[in-house]
């Protein structure tokens, strides 16, 4: 029989893309002066991404802004600039080291640089006037991230008190702000790891090597691999060797761990997380372990 109209549903992955780029619009129109949070991580390329897609074939119409705790994996900046520098968009990096040296935070040499990047990214919001500022929180990773909603509030001192966040009925969202007030942004709340990777797949996203399989001089410490490093000396019993692995999630190289994986390409990464029982946090962060609201009392201080 002959095909008399055109099938136009989506495919899920068409859907993501289309509610994401929905709100990048939305929030473009609505706020003064939106940030995208870029780390050079898979979740934050694939929004960079989704906010090319959103404006094409203009450029974003906001700045990038990094953390920089001063231990991130060079792999994963190196991609950064890579990003940068072919869409032409404006980087501001804050400096954990930088913040630490004008008195913004305290290192007390116990606080690890992770923690120490809420008071820096309070002040970089703060000073440069920034009234939204995208993440790429997914709520599958983590439950104080599935608490979360799309537009998420912070009062005027960056905090998150999740007992007051507004509905979104319809996908409408609230963005109505007071005085110093500021709201964050996660256009990829209802993304999956997987989903994550298939669209990395499919649009050919260049994300960083560690990704991939590799080896790597590593040690265990609290059931998790951790790169060696300067940052990280090891302690009584800990010893060093090579082993084959990857990296599911990245950030501070002394917090986050890697797995062993023989995955090189896209899709048996694909593979390996369609079975994977564990989120990328829960498996590979340390920050996380702390406590077991370790993640929900960083985000009500102003964490992402």
């Amino acid at each position: 029989m002959t095909q008399t109209h055109t099938d136009y549903r989506l495919s899920q992955l068409d859907q993501l893309e289309a509610e994401s780029i929905h709100i990048f619009r939305e929030v473009a129109a609505e706020f003064e002066k939106p940030v995208l949070m870029f780390s050079g991580g898979k979740d934050s390329i694939v929004m960079m991404r989704l906010a090319e897609k959103a404006f094409y074939p203009a450029k974003i119409p906001f700045p990038v802004l990094q953390v920089d705790t001063g231990y991130d994996f060079p792999e994963v900046l190196a991609t950064r600039d890579n990003w940068v520098n072919r869409l032409g968009v404006r980087l501001i990096v804050a400096s954990v080291e930088e913040a630490i040296k004008n008195g913004v935070v305290v290192d007390d040499g116990k606080t690890s640089r992770n923690r120490l990047q809420i008071g820096t990214l309070l002040h970089a919001i703060e000073e440069n006037g920034f009234t939204a500022a995208f993440g790429g929180g997914r709520r599958d990773e983590e439950k104080a991230r599935a608490k979360e909603r799309v537009y998420s509030h912070r009062d005027e001192f960056g905090q998150w008190d999740p007992k007051m966040q507004r509905p979104e009925l319809w996908s409408l969202y609230n963005g109505r702000l007071h005085e110093g007030e500021h709201m964050r942004i996660f256009p990829i709340s209802n993304w999956t790891e997987l989903d994550i990777w298939d669209y990395i797949g499919r649009e050919g996203i260049e994300i960083p090597t560690i990704y991939f399989s590799h080896q790597r001089r590593v040690f265990e410490r609290d059931g998790m691999l951790l790169s060696e490093s300067e940052h990280n000396p090891l302690r009584s019993g800990e010893t060093v060797e090579e082993r084959t692995i990857r990296f599911r999630t990245v950030g501070d190289l002394t917090l986050t761990g890697c797995v062993e994986s023989t995955a090189s390409t896209i899709d048996e990464i694909i593979d390996e997380v369609a079975v994977a029982r564990v989120t990328e946090r829960g498996a590979t962060r340390g920050d996380d372990r702390f406590s077991e609201a370790a993640m929900e009392d960083r985000k009500k201080e102003g964490y992402f």
